[in-house]
């Protein structure tokens, strides 16, 4: 009797350590998770349901068996969508916009609980079509075609965004990939901007050639002037004085030449040539 007590109180720590074993490998599965990088992980609770407090990163996790891991991509994701916009003026335009996007980690589990993993179909599409309509729709063809686009751009993209963070979703960009107006409106539109085009370069030579014309007309003045002081500055006594100057230098000069000094109009001096 007392060996059977001896043979079982071995067993059953042997027994109990098998049994563990057992369950480990049948619930191992269901007891860890290992999340991929670029994604997040929401905790569906088998008794207080979703955990909106706590996102889990990327690696691996234990977890209660019963309990159940929903996984996010977090990395930034693009939807496109193409689609007919009125203008201002009531004409159809043809646009195509994309966005980029990507759920808000920290609050991953509310997006969970109260939108879910279909929260592109839901919430993003939505509200990337209604503000491109809103935009649009302030703006005439050739604003949108020319001059606005930019502006357009960024205007769709504050008002996404406010219903978008509202909605645990962080929107990171709004590209207007392509406007497409009827074709007569994109006719008459470029055939407008090319008239522009062409008035602005007329302006512009006009602008050169009367800055050129300008600038003549001030050098010209400038050479007047200078002519002017020039000959107001030459007195008789200037000119009898270099006379003077000239007549010592072609005296001291090598080469012979016959100088006559006494010109009978001023007193200069005359140069008749040398004396070969």
């Amino acid at each position: 009797m007392a060996q059977q007590e001896i043979s079982l109180k071995r067993i059953f720590p042997i027994g109990l350590t098998v049994v563990i074993l057992i369950l480990v490998i049948a619930f191992w599965s269901r007891m860890t998770v290992n999340i991929p990088a670029g994604h997040a992980g929401v905790m569906f609770r088998f008794i207080n349901g979703v955990d909106t407090v706590n996102t889990y990163g990327e690696g691996f996790h234990f977890m209660n068996p019963f309990n159940h891991m929903v996984l996010y991509k977090v990395r930034q994701q693009e939807t496109a969508e193409d689609m007919n916009v009125l203008s201002s003026n009531g004409l159809e335009i043809k646009a195509d916009v994309s966005a980029w996007y990507k759920p808000n980690y920290r609050k991953l589990g509310l997006l969970h609980a109260r939108i879910g993993n279909d929260y592109l179909r839901v919430i993003v599409i939505p509200a990337l079509r209604a503000s491109a309509r809103s935009v649009i729709g302030r703006y005439t063809p050739e604003q949108i075609y020319s001059t606005k686009r930019d502006a357009i751009q960024d205007e769709i993209y504050e008002e996404a965004k406010r219903i978008l963070d509202d909605k645990y979703i962080d929107l990171d960009q709004i590209l207007i990939r392509s406007i497409v107006l009827p074709p007569t409106i994109k006719t008459a539109i470029e055939s407008k901007l090319e008239q522009e085009q062409q008035s602005l370069e007329y302006k512009f030579k006009l602008e050169k050639a009367g800055k050129e014309a300008e600038r003549q007309k001030i050098d010209a003045m400038g050479k007047a002037k200078a002519n002017e002081i020039l000959n107001a500055s030459l007195t008789d006594k200037i000119l009898r004085e270099k006379g003077i100057l000239a007549t010592i230098k072609l005296a001291e000069s090598p080469n012979a030449k016959v100088v006559i000094i006494g010109n009978p109009k001023d007193g200069m001096p005359l140069i008749l040539g040398d004396s070969r």
